[in-house]
């Protein structure tokens, strides 16, 4: 049977998430999802599998909710399911960084897709390609010439990014997209103007435009461990 992932995330202001986080389980667990979904007054992050009728059940009983109405996912299959459980759980923050100041439901940086960064790396522009991810994940792979800061722990790149200039555009990208959410927001507050992202992240890019500038694999946080630019998992 094959089974579907799906990962998307939100930026919203959210209340009552107790009461939120039962319904979501409680229908997770209906529907025979695992993965995670992680709620803060913030927002929405969800990472689940499951076989490709009840994720669509899913996915339309989240628009129920006119706050979630919108909120897109990246997808990819796999022949097994990658989670051994189902987390509903709630943080202080849907991805940290520990800057309270910063909020992406109200400003962040310009998305760019898919399609116009390949444009741009094909006309070899010049700009500051920058990997916000953490030092492990791009040991399985990144863009060619995207500079990165080792960090641990994403929670270390508002110390990192002190190192960038301003002497050139900055294209940030993540694995779908969150993490960047957040820096681009850190950015722009910090001073800097031209700032993008990667709509979707590297899955995204993989989905639109396959291996192109890219070198190896994308890590994820599940049993597949990285997928290749055909959205599949090593075998």
């Amino acid at each position: 049977m094959q089974i579907l992932n799906i990962a998307g995330y939100k930026f919203v202001t959210l209340s009552d998430l107790p009461g939120l986080r039962s319904k979501l389980l409680e229908q997770c667990r209906l529907l025979q999802l695992k993965g995670t979904i992680l709620l803060s007054v913030e927002g929405i992050n969800v990472t689940l599998a499951g076989t490709c009728r009840f994720i669509e059940i899913f996915k339309n009983f989240l628009k129920d909710y006119s706050f979630f109405k919108d909120l897109s996912f990246r997808e990819s299959y796999s022949a097994c399911q990658p989670f051994k459980r189902m987390k509903v759980k709630i943080k202080k923050e849907i991805i940290t960084m520990r800057c309270r100041e910063i909020q992406p439901e109200q400003q962040t940086a310009q998305h760019l897709s898919p399609e116009e960064l390949k444009q741009w790396l094909d006309e070899k522009r010049a700009i500051t390609l920058l990997d916000t991810r953490n030092g492990y994940e791009i040991e399985f792979g990144t863009f060619t010439d995207a500079m990165h800061f080792d960090l641990d722990d994403f929670s270390e790149f508002p110390k990192a990014s002190e190192k960038l200039t301003r002497d050139k555009p900055i294209v940030m990208f993540c694995t779908g997209g969150i993490r960047c959410e957040k820096a681009g927001a850190y950015l722009l507050q910090a001073g800097f103007s031209e700032i993008y992202q990667l709509d979707g992240g590297i899955l995204n890019y993989f989905a639109k435009i396959g291996s192109a500038h890219y070198q190896g694999e994308c890590f994820v946080f599940d049993e597949r461990v990285a997928l290749n630019f055909e959205l599949q998992a090593k075998v």
